[in-house]
């Protein structure tokens, strides 16, 4: 966790709690205070509410008792079961929930030492990128001596109803929490990685090597300390909260508090006729009502398993809202899956780590085409390209590519009618090896990823890609709409991510002595055919280079080929128009590389833009002999340096 850490309203915990116990009193927070403003935006409670503070509610308060569990909690009357799953899951972890609950020891009621009671706690939630620390009095809404929101099954316990008036805080009110995800509470407990899934749309129910892909998936992310919860969308307003027949609920959301492979003993496999189980066992926030399906308690299944089997499951047969379910049934009966990545990067884990890059920008409107940054979506073919670019490389042949794209959260602005999360996405494209200016015209680039369109706080992709230079257009769907962001990428090693700012070379003095660029070349080596062949298995080891000016740039090497596609792209910035572009082609050999043939371009404005086939001469120029073998190219020109 970063040392610096943002005080929410610039509140000091230790600075208010001193002040407290000097004078006496119990702090209230003139920031959140205890009234109606807190509650609700725009629906009263539908009773009168108290505030009471935790001594007025019991004899003994704590913030926790017995230490912290995920079966501490309940859901009051808010539509904010997303919460209690996402508390449920951060209980699971201890090294996670004292980062949001700090000095958790000091924040204890000390019973020995009444007097140092302020009535003042805080907490931490990673906001847009930050960690923030929120501070909160101990008075809390009630009605008939009871809480109404979020509590703990025990009744001198507090932590979970602390920590939801911190969040609810920092959201604007009670009510703004309503209708969340818990993935973007996860997100703000921890600073981990949101995925969303459809469990309908992937058929995880159905195609079985798809099922065994996510089991191992959220295995992996289980093991690593990862949190995941799911629940059933409901299909219309009215269906939400309605019990199915299987026991489970719909729109309600359940943290998955373990994932299990089971290696069966022979006395089990021939009772089940099969020697591995694939197990997930689930939490209702409600703590009761639970599925009745197959390994439910009570169950058939259950009665077959000894009680020392049970033991080394781990499982709990009381009515705490817990249960266990087949990994298959689990992809039958829930719609959607989020899976927070806790991505790991450090260098002293045994596990993978990451290599992190974060950025912070934002979607802002210009008429000046040049400067706008809030062109829309790639439908939008006339704007699109006037959004923020970001540049990054992908330096191994291949690497798996995660990326988080976050807008600001906007529950802070439901007062205004305006808290509904704005469509989002972005694009990845496979650009010039050696581009370091904004894109203006989509032309050899290839679009070889497009994140889900929606209207979620953060859109998260997977890709595998290819060696090679990429630029990645955040968008909002729409154009003309202006919000920030923030950009996270995980690769393996590191992308270099930057923002392309500058849409064409900077004028120098440098530029002034040797010249400024008067046109900008784009080349697309598509393939090569027909090369020489080179050694004793009649192949080559190919590889292009491309010189213009002063300037080369050269491709990967093929293996053992006469024939083979390059699709390498390069963009030049021209001083000298008489000065030829030189593609040549290259055998990669250990000691001395071997010069196979090469292709001259003029590459003039008025060439044609379409894919041509040229012949390998050798060197010299336009005129020299022809030697074996063919290149395929799309040559781009313009004198313009902001085309292209």
């Amino acid at each position: 966790m970063s040392s610096s850490v943002q005080l929410f309203r610039d509140q000091k915990y230790h600075e208010l709690k001193g002040q407290c116990t000097q004078q006496r009193r119990l702090f209230e927070d003139p920031e959140f205070p205890a009234s109606d403003e807190s509650l609700f935006y725009q629906s009263a409670p539908p009773r009168k509410v108290e505030w009471k503070r935790p001594k007025d509610l019991c004899e003994d308060p704590h913030l926790f008792v017995n230490g912290i569990s995920s079966h501490d909690l309940h859901q009051g009357i808010l539509g904010n079961c997303w919460f209690v799953a996402a508390c449920s899951c951060l209980a699971l972890r201890k090294t996670l929930w004292q980062q949001v609950i700090p000095d958790f020891n000091e924040q204890e009621w000390d019973p020995k030492n009444p007097e140092n009671y302020a009535g003042i706690f805080r907490f931490r939630f990673w906001c847009f990128g930050e960690w923030t620390e929120v501070v909160v009095d101990d008075l809390l809404p009630t009605t008939d001596g009871k809480l109404i929101y979020c509590h703990s099954n025990v009744k001198n316990e507090f932590w979970s109803a602390l920590l939801e008036k911190a969040y609810a805080k920092l959201a604007g009110s009670y009510e703004a929490l309503d209708g969340g995800s818990a993935a973007d509470a996860i997100v703000d407990f921890t600073g981990a990685v949101a995925e969303s899934v459809d469990l309908v749309q992937g058929k995880y129910g159905e195609i079985i090597s798809e099922q065994m892909k996510l089991f191992e998936d959220l295995l992996k992310v289980h093991k690593r300390g990862g949190l995941i919860s799911c629940y059933i969308a409901a299909s219309s307003a009215g269906t939400s909260e309605v019990e199915t027949e299987t026991g489970l609920v719909i729109g309600h959301a359940y943290s998955v508090t373990a994932v299990r492979k089971l290696r069966l003993g022979e006395r089990l496999v021939f009772s089940f006729k099969s020697e591995k189980l694939f197990m997930i066992r689930l939490r209702n926030p409600w703590g009761k009502r639970e599925w009745n399906g197959a390994w439910s308690d009570n169950s058939e299944e259950w009665k077959r398993v000894s009680n020392s089997e049970r033991k080394s499951l781990g499982l709990t047969l009381e009515n705490d809202g817990e249960f266990w379910m087949t990994f298959e049934d689990w992809c039958k009966n829930f719609t959607d899956v989020d899976i927070c990545w806790i991505v790991n990067t450090s260098y002293f884990s045994i596990h993978k780590t990451w290599e992190k890059k974060m950025m912070h920008g934002a979607w802002a409107k210009n008429s000046e085409p040049l400067l706008n940054r809030s062109g829309g979506c790639f439908d939008n073919k006339e704007t699109f390209l006037q959004n923020p670019q970001y540049i990054f490389d992908v330096k191994k042949t291949e690497d798996k590519v995660l990326v988080s794209l976050q807008q600001e959260d906007r529950r802070k602005y439901k007062k205004e009618g305006k808290g509904d999360s704005i469509p989002i996405g972005f694009e990845i494209l496979k650009v010039e090896d050696n581009r370091n200016y904004r894109l203006h015209k989509l032309t050899v680039q290839e679009r070889v990823a497009t994140s889900p369109y929606i209207n979620t706080r953060t859109v998260f992709l997977k890709r595998i890609l290819k060696q090679g230079r990429y630029v990645l257009i955040p968008t909002t769907y729409h154009p003309g709409i202006t919000t920030k962001f923030i950009l996270r990428l995980f690769t393996d090693v590191p992308s270099k991510l930057r923002e392309l700012k500058a849409d064409k070379p900077k004028m120098t003095c440098w530029s002034l002595l040797c010249g400024y660029p008067r046109r900008v070349t784009q080349i697309k080596i598509h393939s090569a055919e027909g090369l020489q062949r080179q050694d004793t298995s009649g192949g080559a080891d190919p590889y292009v280079l491309i010189k213009c000016e002063n300037q080369s740039t050269r491709s990967p090497v093929q293996h053992d080929t006469t024939s083979t596609v390059f699709d390498t792209q390069v963009i030049f910035y021209r001083r000298n128009l008489d000065s030829p572009i030189i593609v040549q082609v290259w055998n990669s050999n250990i000691l001395c590389d071997q010069f196979l043939g090469q292709a001259v371009l003029a590459a003039s404005p008025s060439d044609p833009r379409e894919q041509q086939t040229l012949q390998l001469r050798g060197r010299g120029g336009r005129e020299a002999a022809e030697v074996p073998g063919h290149i395929t190219v799309k040559v781009f020109s313009s004198d313009d340096l902001v085309e292209l």
